[in-house]
């Protein structure tokens, strides 16, 4: 009850399209059984021969209510949906503007499938919050109250024993229907996900499942994941399915009982003949309105699970949040890390420890060290990612965390190891560093950054992931895209750790050019061209155990010496 509680809350906004929709679905089914009982009432008039006129309010009757009865399902369906739709759209921007502060720390450890169920699959579940949730119990109560009205001037007796079979309707079939299904209904969207999940990395894998001759294990996993939610969804149809034929049970019980209540009615004379048929329709007729009702306990569950899954991730509490008063964006970039620890979170031990260096504004600094060191946590601390758990990072002498993350973050250029390319044109991916860039600012990045023969290719389909360009291609788009974002900071996070010689070193040179005026620092366990740095910053199991320039720290034959002397040995046959 809290999630649809909390559900309820997010669409607030819409309760009057709410209300007016309810108010049409009321107005449709009321027409259908004026309709009805008004032609039951005419054809019973009739079959007497009485004088034309003494039929003509039923005639009338059976056309306003015709009429109406088709203007008002137009007018329900209409406003039902907009409403629908609108209540979609309210949802997926507020799960945007929720989800966007989380990114990336508070995500990370979800699957891409899984994050695309939420966003995609979950809030598709959702479109029935409206329409077959909220609205159907409200127009039932609207009818029980109308045909209380119609009936309660004849009988008393009447009302209560349809009203006995409309809440075996409307609450003991939906209940028994949510209880059958509500473990089909957390198990499906599990089940969908590892599907969703399965179905990604087979895509993505392809080569590699090849290579190991895996496609038929992975094509059975496919296969049973898919038998089984087909299996899910079968037991949840079946159990929906009988939704129908047990109101229509739940009818004849009323007409049932009316019969029987009206029978010394009748014989006593207490009630004209032609009248008995009208409300034996009448009762009928509101049955109509309680049809969708089991099937609205069916999705009750299923939208519970949506909304939980969803709350699950919006309701984290972002790692980095933005102060009330940002302090203003600094005219010095000399970056600066004092002291600084940090431990991830749920991680049990820290992985940066008392890190303290300075790069003065327009300087060039490499940090290296072996994989795992906390090279690239220095980077996500950098770009305010995270905010240290001890110390502080500054700019300009300004604590990043007092300034607005994105303005942190609008001051560094990256090029990182993984070089995301949307499945856009090459012009378009290279405006997300520039999107006021124009074809002669594109064709600008592209020449700094080595790419002379795209620039009468910038409507060259990148391909998913950009899998159209090479490797090497797409580590320049994204050099020409820092490029575009004209920071004062450029960032290189292990910008070339899987290039081949050939191209890293074209690439960096690229790099160096462009960080020629800025200030550079270059994330690295590859020691190429670290003579043209002006300090260098060794990072060990969290802690930086040697600084300098390339010569000083080759003199000090430490771990730097080290690593440089393994990367660059040659084999005797080559010294041969």
């Amino acid at each position: 009850m809290k999630i649809l509680l909390k559900l309820l809350g997010i669409v607030r906004f819409s309760v009057w399209w709410i209300a007016l929709a309810v108010i049409a679905g009321f107005a449709t089914v009321g027409s259908s059984i004026g309709l009805l009982m008004t032609a039951a009432w005419l054809l019973a008039k009739a079959s007497l021969q009485p004088s034309f006129h003494e039929l003509q309010i039923g005639i009338v009757g059976v056309r306003f209510f015709g009429i109406a009865r088709g203007v008002l399902r137009y007018t329900e369906r209409l406003v039902s949906h907009n409403t629908t739709f609108r209540l979609l759209a309210t949802i997926r921007v507020w799960f945007y503007k929720a989800l966007e502060p989380l990114a990336p720390a508070r995500i990370q450890h979800y699957k891409s499938a899984d994050l695309l169920q939420r966003i995609a699959g979950d809030i598709d579940t959702l479109e029935n919050l409206y329409a077959r949730i909220i609205a159907p119990p409200l127009v039932a109560i609207l009818v029980s109250a109308l045909m209380w009205v119609l009936l309660g001037s004849f009988s008393w007796q009447l009302f209560l024993a349809l009203f006995i079979f409309q809440i075996l309707a409307a609450i003991v079939i939906p209940l028994a229907s949510y209880l059958l299904t509500r473990k089909i209904d957390r198990k499906l969207p599990e089940v969908t996900t590892s599907r969703q999940a399965a179905v990604i990395d087979f895509v993505q894998g392809m080569a590699e499942l090849r290579l190991f001759n895996r496609i038929g294990n992975q094509e059975n996993i496919l296969r049973q994941l898919e038998q089984q939610e087909q299996r899910l969804r079968k037991q949840q149809e079946l159990i929906r399915h009988a939704h129908e034929p047990l109101t229509g049970l739940c009818m004849n019980g009323a007409v049932v009982s009316a019969l029987m209540i009206l029978q010394p009615m009748l014989q006593s004379g207490a009630l004209d003949s032609i009248w008995s048929g009208v409300i034996i329709i009448g009762i009928m007729a509101s049955f109509e309105a309680f049809l969708p009702i089991p099937e609205a306990a069916g999705h009750l569950e299923a939208d519970r699970q949506a909304g939980k899954r969803i709350f699950d991730i919006i309701d984290a509490k972002p790692e980095v949040t933005t102060p009330q008063h940002p302090a203003v964006l600094p005219q010095d970039h000399t970056i600066r890390f004092e002291n600084v620890s940090f431990t991830y979170p749920e991680s049990t031990g820290p992985v940066l420890r008392n890190i303290t260096f300075s790069i003065p504004q327009g300087k060039k600094a490499a940090i290296v060290g072996p994989s795992g060191a906390g090279k690239s946590t220095i980077a996500a601390l950098l770009h305010r990612f995270y905010n240290p758990s001890a110390g502080r990072i500054t700019i300009g002498e300004t604590d990043i965390t007092r300034m607005d993350p994105d303005n942190v973050r609008s001051m560094i250029g990256t090029v990182s190891q993984r070089t995301y390319l949307f499945a856009r044109t090459i012009r378009e991916n290279l405006q997300l560093g520039n999107p006021e860039a124009d074809d002669e600012q594109l064709q600008k990045a592209l020449v700094e950054a080595g790419l002379a023969s795209f620039t009468t290719r910038l409507d060259q389909w990148a391909g998913q992931h950009g899998m159209q360009l090479s490797g090497g291609e797409r580590q320049r788009l994204a050099l020409a895209r820092a490029i575009l974002h004209d920071a004062p900071v450029l960032l290189l996070d292990e910008a070339t750790a899987s290039l081949d010689t050939i191209t890293e070193k074209a690439i960096m040179q690229n790099m160096m050019a462009v960080g020629s005026s800025r200030t550079l620092l270059h994330i690295t366990h590859r020691l190429y061209g670290m003579e043209r740095f002006d300090m260098i910053l060794v990072l060990e199991n969290g802690q930086i155990t040697q600084q300098g320039t390339h010569e000083e720290l080759l003199e000090k034959n430490g771990s730097y010496a080290a690593m440089w002397n393994l990367q660059n040995r040659t084999s005797p046959a080559q010294d041969s």
